[in-house]
């Protein structure tokens, strides 16, 4: 019965994502703002509301290690499982400049978390923090989106233009319809992924970091899955830069506000999973700035790290005899060995840009 509490609530999560997206999308196109913005605001934040739903749930019952393992799990499963799927079906040319600035962005946000967490609780006063940096992004988007290529802004408006004839009633039902789903499949989902964490003898950190937010990050993987198939590059790639963005700047945001104590951060996640986190972040800059795109073995070394973390996960909490062995091949060898091998690719395409300027 929990099974099935657990899969119906992520079944309401991604039908509510959905109907709330597309509501959304068309009162923000009737209202005259850009497709462009749509498709980076709207869409990016709206495939985020499952996480943002099951994490204040969580964080109002009293169950912080849901709400703090689904952001941190989500924007690791985000960058490592989506965009390496999204790759494996077709390479991500990335050439959309925005998403080179939210790179960046993207990566003090996570730093920024993990100094809020040293303390060992995200504060109100961290939360308010993040929310301000929220509406300062927002701005910064619609002021940007101005200067997009012509290319960009008819990729999104293909994508997300405003069918006539479309009714307000009809537009606000579908936003009322997608919070109520939202609301009632966030309350399914943290009460059986509770019930689950129980039954297997696990934290429910662990069920946050794992199922709880592959489960929440399914819109996303259809969505950017689906622009990547199409070859709608830069929507596959800016929805889940802007996912990770809006799950630290308004999911955890708003947790920490409405929580009544703030969120307590376990030690073991300052010291493990947010500096993955910011480690995943990182990964990012070398393989986006390898000619501006993500290529297929690129994105298979992302589902292969997805994978190793994973596996850390179980191990570690069932105290497994090979956890430490894992544990010195991944630091020792397979990490070093990637980072070699994405300096060695990086440069190569620098001293490749510098010979087609000469010539």
């Amino acid at each position: 019965m929990v099974i099935v509490l657990f899969v119906a609530g992520i079944g309401l999560l991604i039908v509510g994502a959905e109907m709330l997206v597309k509501g959304a999308t068309h009162i923000a196109a009737a209202l005259g703002i850009s497709p462009l913005v749509i498709g980076l605001t709207v869409v990016a934040f709206g495939t985020s509301s499952p996480e943002l739903a099951v994490s204040i749930k969580a964080a109002l019952s009293g169950q912080p290690d849901i709400a703090l393992g689904n952001v941190v799990g989500s924007n690791v499963f985000n960058v490592l499982f989506i965009l390496g799927l999204s790759a494996l079906v077709a390479p991500l040319i990335v050439s959309q400049q925005l998403v080179r600035l939210d790179v960046p962005l993207m990566i003090a946000l996570s730093a920024l978390v993990l100094i809020f967490a040293l303390d060992g609780i995200l504060s109100r006063s961290d939360g308010l923090l993040l929310v301000i940096g929220l509406v300062a992004y927002i701005w910064f988007l619609i002021y940007q989106s101005r200067k997009e290529s012509a290319e960009v802004k008819d990729e999104y408006a293909k994508e997300f233009a405003t069918p006539t004839g479309v009714s307000w009633l009809k537009n606000t039902g579908l936003v009322l319809g997608g919070l109520a789903l939202l609301v009632l499949g966030s309350r399914w989902l943290v009460d059986s992924a509770v019930s689950i964490a129980q039954h297997l003898g696990v934290s429910e950190l662990i069920i946050g970091l794992t199922i709880v937010a592959a489960g929440t990050s399914l819109p996303e993987v259809v969505t950017s899955v689906i622009a990547s198939i199409r070859g709608e590059r830069d929507i596959a790639v800016g929805n889940v830069v802007g996912s990770n963005l809006f799950n630290i700047m308004a999911v955890l945001g708003l947790c920490s506000i409405v929580a009544p104590t703030g969120i307590d951060v376990p030690p073991a996640v300052t010291r493990f999973d947010i500096p993955i986190m910011i480690v995943v972040a990182f990964a990012c800059l070398p393989i986006f700035f390898t000619g501006g795109a993500i290529s297929r073995w690129e994105g298979a070394l992302l589902l292969g790290y997805y994978v190793a973390y994973t596996l850390y996960l179980i191990l570690a909490a069932a105290q497994h005899d090979a956890l430490p062995t894992f544990s010195a091949t991944m630091l020792y060898f397979a990490i070093p060995l990637t980072l070699v091998t994405l300096i060695v690719v990086a440069l190569l395409e620098l001293r490749g840009r510098k010979h087609r300027q000469k010539e």
